[in-house]
């Protein structure tokens, strides 16, 4: 039995991001649709390449120079921000209503400038708070991710890679936002500190009510989080639904075999292999787009599937028709 319906919180609709490059226009992000709901976390799961971080940053309009074209809607706790313009988005949004810890976060951090500082600024600007203020208000963020309090004190090169993590994560929180997006939050990392930062993101969703977004293509750490799942494959969603429901029963071929692919103990298979390769976004293939790819494909996929929707799951793929 599915849990019941949250507030949503993030709902999203035909969510484009195509950009030029010398080679053609790459259609990174191509009619995305998606929901959220407060205080859960939504796992984006795909292959390197797919437009997962394009997603991210077609969300928070972190626009390349290159956009060719970018549209669709974005609601934010029923605001259509996409109808905001630059100013108003980077007040209300950007670290107010959504908070991105982007891919390397860790290494991000001013190695001049004292951590603590750096995890105030975004308090002094945003939320107008006094030195003094944000200052205490960093201590609270460091408690609730596990950094000692006499770290605000130190440079980022005293710091492990796992409390470097803790501190990008501590720098997201501390306007309080509604949604933090996190791009690979784990990699780099070792095992142990990606199981511990896995705990520390929910314990912070129970202790705050903080909704996650984790982007990533580490299947066996983010099923940790994961209260939602969606999968992207060459720019499009292809699936989503509960991770109750999904990890044991993935419904598009896609999924299935992506699931297929993660080593695990005690099992006598080996993992499985995708063969080929994801199609090029500068010239997505007509039809399903996993078609060549898929060991299920017939006549129909050389259409463009549409969402079917059973019992709550979403998946575009003529199987499920």
């Amino acid at each position: 039995m599915n849990p019941p319906a949250s507030p949503k919180l993030l709902q999203i609709e035909k969510l484009e991001l195509h950009f030029k490059t010398r080679g053609g226009t790459v259609q990174a992000v191509d009619g995305v649709n998606f929901a959220l709901a407060s205080n859960r976390a939504v796992v984006i799961l795909g292959e390197s390449g797919c437009g997962k971080s394009s997603l991210a940053k077609a969300m928070l309009r972190l626009l390349p120079r290159n956009v060719d074209k970018y549209d669709g809607r974005v609601f934010l706790q029923g605001a259509d921000v996409m109808k905001f313009d630059d100013e108003e988005f980077r007040k209300n949004v950007r670290w107010l209503g959504i908070s991105l810890v982007p891919q390397a976060a860790m290494n991000a951090l001013n190695p001049v400038i004292r951590v603590g500082e750096q995890v105030a600024e975004p308090a002094i600007i945003h939320l107008g708070l006094g030195k003094a203020e944000a200052t205490r208000l960093v201590q609270k963020m460091f408690q609730h991710v596990g950094v000692p309090q006499d770290f605000v004190s130190r440079y980022p090169f005293e710091l492990s890679g796992g409390m470097r993590q803790r501190v990008a994560l501590a720098m997201a929180l501390v306007t309080s936002p509604s949604l933090i997006v996190l791009d690979e939050p784990t990699s780099a990392l070792d095992l142990l500190t990606q199981a511990n930062i896995m705990n520390v993101l929910k314990r912070i969703k129970h202790e705050l009510g903080t909704s996650f977004m984790l982007i990533t293509h580490d299947i066996a750490t983010s099923s940790e989080l994961a209260d939602e799942v969606a999968i992207m494959y060459a720019g499009q969603i292809v699936e989503t639904g509960h991770a109750r429901d999904f990890f044991p029963a993935p419904l598009h071929p896609y999924s299935q075999m992506l699931m297929a692919s993660v080593p695990r103990l005690r099992s006598e298979s080996d993992p499985m292999f995708i063969t080929g390769q994801p199609p090029s976004l500068i010239n997505p293939p007509t039809g399903c787009r996993f078609a060549a790819r898929c060991p299920f494909r017939f006549e129909k996929c050389a259409e463009e599937p549409p969402v079917f929707v059973k019992n709550g799951r979403s998946v575009k793929c003529w199987l499920h028709a």
